[in-house]
């Protein structure tokens, strides 16, 4: 981290020194920087390769870092107006529109302005990543022998051995493809199972994220409503039977954004009525390795347990690890392998090596079960202090659920809270929150937000947060 920001520090330095010289004239050695400033020379090549990404100097190698000529040309605007009646024109003849909708999405990938507590964001903050972990497996990737050559299209063969252990039970590494992480992986899936203009079932409510996929797709997303024990199977198989659709996509464990776990009774009672109705369980298994410290012993993945090849399972390394660490898995039995894994081929190829061996290389390392480990134990603290912080400043705010995995609460509000001013309210007060109706793909039943307790510094943050919260609703209220 300190050597990032000294790279970000140099180079502000250099452009704020760029007028002192011509176009095309020179800038002072790497050596006479390094001394001028006190840096490494690894700093100083970083700064300069910055500035010449912005195409602000141009380095010639053995001459040296110069400035570059100033960009005269003003781009040429052309008229794109043609393309609201191309696109329009499109979606008039579809059965289901498939523009994507991606503010649900965006909600949790964007980072807030300065200063704003992030109870919105979807990743572990920067503190809770394996950033050194990451790094050494990286470089030990790097200096595998074909590190940089072409994969076989399913993966890594060890890769997918590790995953398939992982998932348990009877399945193999013959079982699994490697894919681009979980959303890549449930695109794919959704694509193989189901057809343009048909149903697929989906817990309500659930992550916006697969909503953006079954829409994007051309699906229709029909909601089966969810408590405490996860989907209801009486209103799952009235489901099956009302649309004639063809799969399911859940959450078993830790679901988002209710943080329930299926009980043990309705997870059999799930994949045999999907096995009736002659459809598939997509299941998403995005959130095995966020366990809290403490939790009882989790349930083996609905996949273990599935002889028939009802289960197509999805999973991936991206939560623990960091949202740029995409690498997951998809494993399923049968004829729909092929077809998944032909999707897969003709969308990407494969994923990139270097990424995959650098994956490999960090679960096999000691430091993924320390790291774990760690991460357990943070998230149960970090949910504590939140769960405390609003019983005691925001108890209107109804939690019908305390997960014990996962890394969000899912608050429901009362009929005097408006879920669109709160959410505006909040930021207005300095603190990001998730709304609640992206997670709904019919009319939800009351108002909601999601708080994530993972994306923040700690639990002084969690506590400002929540106070800024309480000035909001106050603010809305009073």
């Amino acid at each position: 981290m300190q050597e990032r920001s000294s790279v970000a520090e140099l180079a502000t330095s250099l452009k704020a020194e760029l007028d002192r010289y011509s176009p095309g004239g020179k800038l002072p050695s790497s050596r006479a920087l390094v001394e001028r400033y006190r840096v490494s020379p690894v700093t100083v090549t970083r700064a300069l390769a910055q500035l010449a990404a912005e195409g602000l100097v141009v380095t010639r190698p053995g001459a040296g870092a110069f400035r570059a000529e100033p960009r005269t040309r003003t781009p040429f605007v052309g008229d794109t107006s043609w393309q609201e009646v191309a696109l329009s024109a499109d979606t008039a003849t579809e059965l289901v529109p498939r523009a994507v909708d991606a503010s649900g999405v965006l909600v949790t990938l964007s980072a807030p302005p300065a200063g704003v507590v992030e109870f919105n964001g979807g990743y572990l903050h920067p503190s809770l990543q394996p950033e050194r972990a990451m790094a050494a497996a990286l470089a030990r990737a790097g200096r595998r022998p074909g590190a940089w050559g072409r994969p076989p299209t399913d993966g890594l063969p060890e890769l997918r051995e590790w995953f398939a252990r992982e998932i348990g039970g009877t399945v193999t590494a013959a079982d699994v493809l490697i894919t681009a992480g979980g959303q890549s992986a449930i695109t794919t899936a959704l694509r193989a199972l189901a057809p343009p203009g048909t149903h697929v079932l989906v817990e309500s409510p659930t992550y916006p994220g697969m909503l953006a996929i079954a829409r994007a797709a051309g699906l229709r997303p029909v909601p089966v409503p969810a408590d405490a024990d996860g989907v209801r199977p009486d209103l799952l198989e009235a489901a099956f039977r009302a649309t004639g659709a063809r799969v399911f996509v859940c959450q078993p464990l830790f679901q988002n954004p209710t943080g329930a776990v299926l009980d043990t009774r309705r997870r059999r009672d799930v994949v045999r009525i999907a096995r009736a109705a002659g459809a598939f369980v997509v299941e998403d298994d995005f959130a095995r390795r966020l366990v809290h410290e403490g939790s009882a012993p989790l349930p083996a993945p609905l996949a273990a347990e599935d002889a028939d090849g009802v289960v197509v399972h999805v999973c991936s390394l991206t939560k623990p690890t960091s949202p740029s660490l995409r690498v997951g898995a998809l494993a399923a039995r049968g004829p729909v392998l092929e077809r998944l894994r032909a999707i897969q081929v003709v969308d990407s190829f494969f994923v990139a090596r270097p990424l995959q061996e650098a994956a490999l290389e960090l679960v096999g390392s000691p430091a993924w079960s320390r790291h774990l480990r760690a991460v357990s134990q943070e998230l149960r603290n970090r949910r504590d202090v939140m769960t405390g912080a609003l019983a005691l400043h925001l108890p209107e705010l109804a939690l019908p659920h305390i997960p014990s995995g996962g890394y969000q609460l899912w608050l429901r509000l009362s009929d005097a809270i408006p879920e669109s001013a709160l959410v505006g309210g909040a930021l207005r007060a300095g603190v990001a929150v998730a709304p609640g109706r992206p997670y709904f793909c019919a009319e939800p039943p009351a108002g909601h937000i999601r708080l994530s307790f993972a994306g923040v510094a700690g639990p002084a943050e969690i506590a400002e947060g929540v106070r800024r919260l309480r000035s909001a609703v106050d603010e809305l209220t009073l």
